[in-house]
């Protein structure tokens, strides 16, 4: 784990090369899935992958060589079917009781790394050092306040801690340092790819509560709504200061940070990102090849 970008560059293939941030946003960022699939098509695999939140897990699978197809149809068979995702669950409960008093299914504190291993693909290797794509990971460090980047060792522990959403999943230490969801820090980690590719590409699945209605958030909504302001100031912000070549919004506002049982709805309501990448990468790719 560093706080500043020392990882070494995979070797530069042929013609323009690509970099890509995947953005936080809980159930909203399985649209990240179309932006794979899209890259597929075009041939291209990127030289870096950088992420926060679900966007490093994301990004993860990516990197470990599954191609856009091969997450969707994981997503669809594991977290696209409410009776999987309960056997899964069932597989992690406490194994007495005294397990589930000291440090069980206590609403806050899910252990997301023993959740993630066993949701993810078993393609997801172990170590950052065994990824086919170099990554960062993004973290934020509770006390001291700060963003982090993790991209060497453990790969889980990474994942765990740059998707532990407060209040939902609890933090990771990682090297005696307490760590959070990265997404609060650095929502769309595209800063981490200035001058490391050709063409950068961030995508932002932050969404916003849906306009319209008075109807009261529940704890869970409230908490991320609240979260959404703040991470929409970063991101403006930082798109000010230096935005990607190709910048992306999947339509995935209408739906809920936890909304991971709708995975196919989530797909099928952002499918259009498709078409606005193609556009964008052959308009790039021309100019640049």
């Amino acid at each position: 784990m560093t706080d500043a970008l020392v990882s070494p560059i995979a070797p530069r293939p042929a013609g323009p090369t690509v970099a890509i941030a995947l953005g936080g946003g809980g159930a909203r960022g399985l649209a990240h899935i179309h932006v794979i699939e899209v890259l597929d098509e075009f041939g291209i695999r990127p030289v870096l992958i950088s992420g926060a939140s679900i966007g490093a897990i994301m990004g993860a699978a990516m990197a470990s060589g599954m191609t856009g197809r091969e997450i969707r149809e994981h997503t669809l068979a594991t977290i696209g079917r409410p009776g999987q995702i309960m056997n899964r669950l069932w597989s992690l409960r406490p194994s007495g009781l005294s397990q589930m008093v000291s440090g069980g299914f206590k609403f806050g504190q899910f252990n997301l790394e023993r959740m993630l291993k066993a949701f993810l693909p078993d393609r997801v290797p172990e170590t950052f050092e065994a990824l086919d794509i170099p990554m960062k990971i993004i973290v934020s460090d509770y006390y001291a306040q700060r963003e982090c980047v993790c991209e060497r060792g453990p790969l889980f522990p990474a994942l765990a801690a740059s998707a532990a959403l407060p209040a939902v999943f609890r933090p990771v230490v990682i090297d005696g340092r307490v760590m959070m969801d990265g997404g609060l820090c650095n929502p769309i980690p595209f800063d981490h790819l200035a001058g490391r590719a050709d063409i950068t590409i961030g995508v932002d699945v932050i969404g916003q509560p849906p306009a319209g209605t008075a109807e009261l958030p529940n704890s869970i909504d409230s908490l991320y709504g609240a979260t959404q302001l703040t991470m929409r100031s970063i991101v403006t912000l930082k798109l000010e200061k230096g935005a990607p070549d190709i910048f992306l919004q999947p339509e995935v506002g209408r739906f809920r940070v936890l909304d991971f049982a709708k995975a196919a709805e989530v797909l099928k309501a952002s499918e259009g990102i498709r078409d606005v990448l193609r556009r964008a990468l052959d308009e790039k790719l021309s100019r640049t090849g």
